[in-house]
């Protein structure tokens, strides 16, 4: 049995576009008490969400795998280290190989910096030759704060029961500078394939770097 906690969100089924369903049917709801909850080994946040396709996702629906939750903002430079250098791609294609779900969130509020509807989502994961499983549109920000998101990236993996195993930075190294992703501990990679194969991670709990999420 899934052990995601029962907290969910959940859009309508409408006509309009998802981030404004989404924020119709979340409004007024808050986070808070779940995120200060959140801690390793425990239950994952369930969510319902819109991906950038306008289909309705929700995190229970992987139970039995591994699952990814990438923060991301485009136009942020330490997610173009990672983009740009072909690492977050990379990381993405091996955990397509091995079976993992990888969900890029996009927490980015209307008018600011990294928002984008969903064409222009799948236009980036395109452009990018990125591999997520699906780009959920969060521009109220609820999956974000549910997770207590803080930057692009940050990153949390999820084991086959729900439950939270890592959370922190991509790697180790916090700077905007692709030169130094060679010399880096990839922490998030070593996460994914430490859970995937029912292994303790390493370092289950490190410090997020990048450019604050715009709430």
């Amino acid at each position: 049995m899934s052990t995601y906690t029962s907290t969910q969100v959940h859009p309508a089924r409408t006509g309009l576009w998802p981030w404004l369903i989404l924020g119709a049917t979340l409004a007024g709801w808050s986070a808070t008490a779940v995120s200060a909850s959140l801690g390793i080994g425990q239950p994952a946040p369930d969510f319902t969400a819109v991906d950038s396709k306008g289909d309705t996702v929700q995190l229970s629906q992987y139970r039995g795998k591994t699952v990814v939750l990438e923060w991301t903002n485009a136009d942020c430079p330490y997610t173009r280290k990672h983009y740009s250098s072909g690492n977050m791609q990379s990381i993405q294609t091996l955990a397509q190989k091995n079976g993992v779900v990888w969900l890029t969130v996009v927490s980015s509020a209307p008018g600011k910096q990294g928002f984008v509807n969903g064409r222009e989502a799948d236009a980036l994961t395109r452009s990018r030759n990125a591999a997520p499983t699906a780009v959920l549109l969060d521009p109220t920000g609820t999956v974000g704060r549910l997770y207590n998101a803080k930057t692009t990236p940050h990153m949390f993996v999820i084991d086959k029961n729900g439950a939270l195993q890592y959370m922190g930075g991509i790697d180790s190294i916090a700077t905007a500078d692709v030169s130094d992703i060679q010399n880096a501990e990839p922490y998030l990679k070593e996460a994914m394939l430490a859970v995937q194969q029912g292994n303790p991670v390493a370092h289950p709990v490190t410090q997020p770097y990048g450019c604050s999420i715009k709430y």
